[in-house]
């Protein structure tokens, strides 16, 4: 296994890497750091949440950037508020011992839009941004990103879900020309595909990581056989058995979700929603009280839960199967992140088995019947 040094990141990105306690890249950074960094390419990689993304785009772009030069040099996009605050957040740790300042900014929604303006105004070389406010940025002509080098794409199935689809196809067509496009992805839907194919190179760079198993490997799947009826009181069976242990429960509906809360709260569980309709404040409230451990569960939706980004997460539950089995590895994924082990369990009532043998099939995943 090769160090970030031998890989040709810069002794001072290094130590600030060290700082942080990565030492020995991941799969997918010791693919993708070298190309990257000498060579003039589009790439295309294919990885889960949680495989260490971030520092392999981010390390190439950082040194690429030529600080003497005031202008936006590079575009990344995510789908989420917080994945775009936590990757902005990583770039700067990155970059702690450089000699020359390089300038990270963060746009997304749910934010005044003019202290943002007025942030762009200052030399920025690198926006992190969510599609939507950055297209409102574009119109008003208070951003110009006709001068970037690279765009990232990041988690592009999540933000193709999310219904990003025309805004990402005016973006990268904004900015077509000669930047590189660095794409990366967990799954590759039909849409990805066509974006590929219309706006990225033809020998563009490929990156797989574990491309035959799609979910992370130190997850331990499981099922348990129950009914509507029972779930609530299975629930709470888990929650104790799970001690101070950090999860999150996943829900189909809005609705359910809620109810679900209120069920859990009555029996004095320390639980929260997320859902899609709350108002920023509140799930950021949230949120840190998730991160700070003073909340023990999470119940979210497929759609609030997109851009979580939680360090030393024992457990996904299912408290219903999602519709697709994309969702399935979105959600799994949550948990066994940075080399852990976690666990997804799915509770299912009669007649839903079919779908964890085609999970089994499609995902070619091994589950386990647990009996509480």
């Amino acid at each position: 296994m090769s160090t970030f040094l031998e890989l040709g990141v810069r002794k001072d990105f290094v130590k600030g890497l060290k700082e942080l306690g990565i030492k020995t890249p991941t799969q997918i950074q010791e693919i993708a750091i070298p190309i990257l960094l000498h060579s003039k390419t589009d790439l295309i990689g294919l990885a889960q949440t949680g495989t260490g993304k971030t520092a392999a785009f981010g390390l190439p772009l950082l040194q690429q950037i030529d600080t003497s030069k005031k202008e936006i040099q590079t575009l990344i996009l995510a789908p989420t508020r917080e994945l775009v605050q936590q990757i902005q957040k990583q770039l700067f740790k990155f970059t702690k011992y450089c000699d020359d300042r390089i300038f990270a900014e963060g746009i997304y929604g749910g934010e005044k839009i003019e202290r943002q303006i007025n942030a762009l105004k200052r030399p920025t070389h690198i926006v992190v941004a969510t599609p939507g406010r950055l297209i409102d940025l574009i119109e008003r002509g208070d951003i110009n990103i006709k001068h970037i080098r690279t765009l990232v794409l990041d988690e592009a199935d999540e933000m193709l879900s999310m219904g990003f689809k025309q805004d990402l196809n005016r973006i990268l067509k904004y900015t077509e020309g000669s930047r590189n496009t660095w794409l990366f992805s967990a799954t590759m839907p039909e849409e990805i595909k066509k974006i590929v194919k219309k706006y990225m190179a033809v020998d563009a760079a490929r990156v797989e990581v574990n491309k035959d198993a799609l979910v992370n490997e130190n997850i331990t799947h499981q099922y348990i056989n129950t009914s509507i009826k029972e779930k609530v009181n299975l629930l709470g069976t888990l929650l104790e058995s799970r001690g101070t242990e950090r999860g999150i429960i996943f829900c189909r509906t809005k609705a359910g979700t809620q109810n679900l809360v209120a069920e859990l709260k009555s029996k004095g569980f320390s639980v929260e929603a997320l859902e899609g309709d709350m108002q920023q404040r509140d799930r950021e409230k949230v949120m840190r009280a998730f991160k700070k451990t003073t909340l023990q569960t999470l119940v979210c939706t497929d759609v609030a839960a997109r851009g979580i980004d939680v360090n030393n997460l024992a457990y996904v539950i299912h408290h219903q199967l999602p519709d697709q089995n994309d969702y399935y590895t979105h959600r799994s994924g949550r948990t066994a992140r940075a080399g852990k082990t976690g666990v997804s369990l799915a509770l299912i009532i009669p007649g839903e088995m079919s779908r964890i043998n085609e999970l089994r099939k499609v995902l070619g995943i091994q589950f386990k019947e647990v009996f509480l």
